[in-house]
């Protein structure tokens, strides 16, 4: 008997693509005809919660021909992902193309959000395109830019505010995301955890951040690459975790910093 036929499937894994070829702003979030829109006010609703940290968010729309900007320290550049069936690592996850998430932080002092050396500057000179994390050079992205009050950058609680604050936006898109149509889809992939009894057994370390103010990563959160629900690594105390490589690929770690 073949090992092939002694595999053992352990879950399936589907993502589904929908490309976006232009970013606006209009009266609520929703995409249509390649477009996605986002709702004008929502940066008037993503500091509710944390009136006594942040100070401001301000979200612009950065197009391939504008990466010659000032953009302050970049805290993390995200996909925008959703699980429409199952959790994080199996079932199905409608994914965007064409855009990225970015989000970038100071504080009202001026004073720059990082750990060990701050990334502000000019965009096309700090960012290095089209790798694994950042986005393409023909991406669009979208700035999410928050100014802390004075303080906050230096303490845990103001990365994680700017943080819980760029994922409240990127809910309302996933939100809608959830609904479209999941055979309009432009590209489709399928993946598999298998067991394959008399192979030899792979294991991938992967070192991630967890120390100090905001040099964390989150864990399985409930949606791809996102921040509610997910598990601080500082807090697991810094712990091995074991993931399948499904899980990995669906987007369950977050960074922090």
């Amino acid at each position: 008997m073949s090992y092939m036929e002694n595999e053992i499937e352990m879950r399936k894994l589907v993502i589904k693509t929908f490309h976006i070829e232009k970013v606006d702003f209009g009266k609520r979030t929703f995409i249509e005809n390649r477009t996605l829109y986002l709702r004008e006010n929502i940066k008037m609703d993503l500091i509710q919660e944390a009136v006594d940290i942040i100070k401001s968010i301000d979200v612009k729309i950065i197009t391939s021909k504008e990466h010659d900007l000032f953009v302050n320290s970049i805290m993390d550049f995200s996909p925008v992902a959703t699980k429409v069936l199952g959790r994080i690592g199996e079932g199905i996850t409608h994914t965007l193309t064409g855009v990225y998430i970015m989000l970038t932080g100071i504080d009202e002092m001026g004073i720059q959000v990082a750990e060990f050396g701050s990334s502000e500057g000019i965009l096309t000179e700090q960012v290095v395109f089209g790798r694994a994390g950042t986005p393409n050079k023909t991406d669009i992205i979208i700035h999410v830019d928050v100014i802390l009050k004075d303080g906050m950058g230096a303490i845990r609680i103001g990365p994680t505010a700017a943080h819980r604050a760029c994922d409240r936006l990127v809910q309302e898109i996933r939100e809608y995301l959830k609904k479209m149509n999941g055979r309009t889809y432009d590209e489709k992939f399928e993946y598999f955890d298998k067991i394959k009894p008399g192979k030899k057994k792979v294991v991938i370390v992967k070192q991630v951040a967890g120390q100090g103010a905001m040099y964390d990563t989150q864990l399985l959160g409930k949606e791809p690459g996102g921040f509610e629900s997910g598990r601080s690594i500082i807090d697991l105390g810094n712990a091995p975790i074991i993931l399948s490589p499904n899980e990995y690929r669906d987007g369950a770690l977050r960074a922090m910093h």
